[in-house]
Order: C-alpha cells, then sequence, then structure tokens
C-alpha cells in the first residue's frame, strides 16, 4: 500500500521560507512524477508544482513560479518543496500526491491516486 506522509509546514510570517518533505513509502518513488498541491480554506485544491520521475523537469503554478522549488531525493524516496518570500495568498494545506502509473506527472489532480493527509502552511502578513 502507497503512502505519502508530508511534514514541515507551520506558521510563518510574510516573507519567511519553509521547506516541505514528503516521504512515500509501499513503492520507491524513482520512476513516479511527484506533485504538489494546496488547499485555501472554502477554495478548491490547486496545482502548485511538480517533477518529472528523472528530476529534469519541473513546472510551476503562475503563482507560486520564481518562488517555490520542487526537487527530489529518490535514495530517500523523498520530495521538497522549498518555499521562499511566503505571502498570506500561500496560506493552505499543501498535500503530496503521485499517480499510480509510472512516468506520468501532469498539473491536473485526476492524475493523482495517492495523497499525503496534507501539512498546513499558516502566512500572517
Amino acid at each position: 500500500q502507497v503512502q505519502l506522509v508530508e511534514s514541515g509546514g507551520g506558521l510563518v510570517q510574510a516573507g519567511d521560507s519553509l521547506k516541505l518533505s514528503c516521504v512515500a513509502s509501499g513503492r520507491t518513488i524513482s520512476t513516479y512524477g511527484m506533485a504538489w498541491f494546496r488547499q485555501a480554506p472554502e477554495k478548491e485544491r490547486e496545482f502548485v508544482a511538480v517533477i518529472n520521475w528523472t528530476g529534469t523537469e519541473t513546472y510551476y503554478a503562475t503563482s507560486v513560479k520564481g518562488r517555490f522549488a520542487i526537487f527530489r531525493d529518490d535514495a530517500k524516496n523523498l520530495v521538497y518543496l522549498q518555499m521562499n518570500n511566503l505571502t498570506s495568498a500561500d496560506t493552505a494545506i499543501y498535500y503530496c500526491a503521485s499517480p499510480r502509473r509510472r512516468y506520468i506527472s501532469d498539473t491536473s489532480s485526476q492524475a493523482y491516486d495517492y495523497w499525503g493527509q496534507g501539512t498546513q502552511v499558516t502566512v500572517s502578513s
């Protein structure tokens, strides 16, 4: 059974940085694209960032491009989201996601079958 567990969230001030981690169990992530999504209160879940299975390609939502970075450490079965220059608009629960099929990386939540429980990020202005 595939499980994803996020960590690293917290309460920070505007302009601060946070690094989220997602550790996978039940599979090795080396042949899977991995993504981060987020959901703010009373809003739908939205795409944040994705990295392909080789780690050579990344794609970001316009709202986070230039501030966030996604990267992976396959040896540790970990995916990270480095978030810099945070604003109150980044306040949300952040979810790690992995698809069922190998080699897929996508910006749509429909492409992902496995989700973590989420980690709360709160940015005070």
